[in-house]
């Protein structure tokens, strides 16, 4: 039987987001690696880089092509940026396995998948760095699409696995229909978090958080002025930053989808649904942090 959802609200997130302490420094907020971008896709690593550094990572590291290198760093000077050779197709070859490997063990988490692109190399990493990488991971977009091409979900051993698939990406994963999965959200959601002892965060009207022990969580912040390209990938990088920073993986879910809703909420009514970016939405997100001492 599935738990009756609850819903997210401001106490509850902020009640999870801790206050900074005068003495701290970059190495108190952790350490991300993200693995994303390719020819193609070279602002849904831009998005995720940016999304994860605005919400408080102590340090970021991007592995990417050269071409999205050039294309991010004009946008974030803090980034760190760890070259890959590239694949036929622009996105990161295979054979930046090994390095790649070396980088995420002296991480705190890796999110791997915005924007490399759904091909045969993407699954070659993911096997590799799923259960090799030692730290934490977040799964979005791509990372979603290789894995449900694998015979068993890659994951880090013993450490947290959040997944964070949209309605199409969720019915690849459980071999179902997407009007399947959106007829039954909730039960679907806490069913394959509980199977695969992960924090799946199931996006869409009302975007519902799952976590491996049968808890559910529904979202009520967010506006349709999200609904195009580049809005996912902002949430994957906050998503891995607040993971990083050593919040419960299941809270650190909890308290991105709200803040990425609450921002889109505010960006909103400054902007409007039809003309609001995914990009403009961080500068509310910023005026909330501040807002609540953040």
């Amino acid at each position: 039987m599935i738990p009756l959802a609850k819903e997210i609200t401001a106490a509850l997130v902020f009640e999870h987001l801790p206050v900074r302490k005068p003495d701290s420094h970059k190495g108190s907020y952790g350490s991300l690696l993200c693995v994303c971008g390719s020819l193609q896709y070279r602002g849904a690593a831009a998005l995720a880089t940016e999304g994860a550094l605005r919400s408080g990572a102590g340090l970021v590291t991007l592995a990417t092509t050269e071409p999205v290198i050039q294309t991010v760093s004009t946008r974030c000077p803090e980034a760190i940026f760890l070259p890959c050779t590239p694949n036929q197709q622009g996105g990161i070859c295979q054979t930046n396995g090994s390095a790649l490997l070396e980088k995420a063990r002296g991480c705190n988490a890796l999110l791997f998948g915005p924007g490399l692109g759904n091909t045969p190399d993407t699954a070659a990493l993911l096997e590799l760095l799923g259960p090799g990488a030692g730290c934490s991971m977040v799964l979005d977009a791509d990372g979603l699409n290789a894995a449900a091409t694998l015979e068993e979900l890659p994951r880090p051993i013993n450490l947290p696995l959040v997944l964070t698939p949209h309605p199409g990406e969720m019915a690849r994963l459980c071999g179902m229909t997407t009007a399947e999965i959106n007829a039954n959200r909730e039960s679907i959601a806490a069913g394959y978090a509980r199977a695969n002892r992960c924090v799946v965060v199931l996006k869409g009207h009302k975007t519902i958080v799952a976590g491996p022990q049968g808890e559910v969580f529904r979202n009520t912040t967010g506006n349709p002025g999200l609904s195009r390209g580049g809005s996912g990938d902002i949430l994957a990088g906050i998503t891995a930053s607040l993971l990083c920073q050593g919040l419960d993986p299941l809270y650190a879910a909890v308290c991105a989808v709200w803040l990425h809703g609450a921002a889109a909420d505010r960006c909103s009514t400054r902007l409007g649904q039809y003309g609001m970016l995914p990009h403009d939405i961080l500068v509310d997100l910023g005026h909330i942090f501040a807002e609540n001492g953040r």
